[in-house]
């Protein structure tokens, strides 16, 4: 048997919540079915199996801020009434001696006290006969009200709809103050916001006993994140200088501030197109936020002559490469060859039904946005849009399908090799970036 339940998410990053949610029912091993839901709106109803269901799905969310089991819904107080006698009055009984409170809850309204007393003794019907407790209570019920947007101002005196709830449990998503960019040790100007670094985190389905890593690791935003969850976190960039930090504040250094050590697996020195790692289905997850290209250009490791061999070079008969101070040649990266990079690493490295989840950066305006990159074997889970003035990035998650579920004869689309040397040519995003977004991508 399946029961109606309210989530209350908070009002933020609207085109987030969703999969998050459903990426949550996916780790906790859920059937969760979607009743109603709206961007405009905190609330989303849903159908679980039980309450103990409804607890685990919300409990590690960052959007969610509780879960209540509806026991009624109407557009005025007297249909709301009328509902709870007719969808709960079973349940009424389970409570009528426990320790109690009501709250109330209006989204995008007010209420004085006089109002909430005068609409929270308006259920005496229920025949709670415990006694009131404001702190500690056994039982809270929470009426929700939805109002119109700026109704005050438009003299609109009523919500548009109400609904009454029994609190189950609440969300994780006091953790975002513990882990604020402005307390945390070690930062760089690339560190993704702890919120939606930890968002990435669950879309990416990260917990005890699966392996995660962040080719473009930086400061470790990433891997803190997964580590919360109790992932096991490594890291890999091209920059080393982001690992290693100054003196004492460095990666480690941010592991150690949070008490997740045990949760890190090490750092290393690499770029994705020449990573050390062995080819192998091992990773559980892999998240990360590439760079864009839009202050410097991207730059893999290499020669910018084609011609140069790979010789090893020596000075006073000692290898140069193996000196402290060599700095290894770099040069420049297409930016859409880096998307397709990612992918094709993610496909030879993922385990099945592993997850990878990327940003990636696209013009507003839909004859310059970037298509979002596919391959056969991973399949898109969601798409999720944070919107800036002329500009978005997208936060990308892929499934990788088992070997059964690629479909037979499905190959990769070559991209077309990009012809350039300069970081414009080769990163459609940067150059339009500097225009201003006027000229479509090539």
């Amino acid at each position: 048997m399946t029961m109606e339940y309210m989530i209350r998410f908070t009002q933020t990053h609207e085109t987030f919540r969703l999969a998050e949610i459903k990426a949550l029912a996916v780790y906790e091993g859920l059937e969760l079915e979607i009743l109603s839901y709206s961007p405009s709106s905190p609330y989303c109803f849903i159908k679980l199996a039980s309450e103990d269901e409804a607890i685990r799905l919300v409990r590690r969310s960052i959007l969610a801020k509780s879960i209540y089991e509806v026991w009624g819904n109407g557009s005025t107080y007297e249909d709301l009434h009328d509902n709870v006698r007719g969808v709960s009055q079973h349940l009424w009984h389970l409570y009528k001696k426990c320790t109690f409170k009501f709250t109330i809850d209006s989204f995008q309204g007010s209420r004085s006290i006089t109002e909430q007393r005068k609409l929270i003794e308006g259920f005496k019907f229920l025949g709670l006969e415990g006694p009131i407790r404001m702190k500690g209570a056994e039982q809270e019920f929470c009426l929700s009200e939805e109002w119109q947007y700026d109704a005050s101002a438009l003299g609109v005196h009523q919500p548009q709809s109400v609904h009454l709830g029994r609190f189950l449990g609440g969300s994780d998503r006091d953790v975002i103050q513990k882990y604020d960019l402005k307390k945390r040790k070690y930062i760089c100007t690339t560190s993704m916001d702890a919120e939606l670094a930890l968002i990435t985190a669950n879309m990416t389905l990260a917990g005890p006993g699966k392996l995660f890593y962040d080719p473009f690791v930086g400061s470790g935003s990433f891997p803190v994140a997964c580590a919360h969850f109790g992932a096991l976190a490594f890291g890999s960039d091209i920059d080393g200088r982001s690992i290693r930090g100054k003196g004492k504040t460095s990666l480690h250094a941010n592991f150690v501030q949070y008490g997740i050590t045990d949760q890190f697996g090490d750092s290393f020195v690499a770029d994705l197109t020449n990573t050390p790692l062995r080819v192998a289905r091992i990773f559980d997850g892999i998240v990360c936020d590439p760079p864009y290209g839009v202050r410097e250009g991207l730059k893999v490791l290499g020669s910018r002559d084609p011609t140069k061999g790979k010789e090893i070079v020596y000075r006073d008969g000692k290898a140069h490469h193996l000196e402290e101070k060599y700095i290894p040649p770099k040069r420049p990266y297409s930016f859409l060859a880096m998307l397709d990079d990612i992918l094709e690493f993610a496909a030879q490295t993922l385990v099945d039904n592993g997850r990878l989840s990327f940003w990636m950066p696209t013009a507003n305006d839909q004859d310059q946005e970037i298509k979002t990159p596919e391959h056969p074997c991973l399949e898109i889970t969601s798409v999720c849009t944070q919107a800036f003035n002329r500009w978005s990035r997208r936060l990308i998650t892929y499934r990788r399908l088992p070997d059964s579920e690629v479909k037979e004869g499905s190959a990769r689309e070559e991209r077309a090799k990009e012809n350039g040397v300069n970081a414009d040519d080769l990163n459609p995003f940067r150059k339009s970036y500097f225009t201003g977004f006027k000229a479509a991508f090539r």
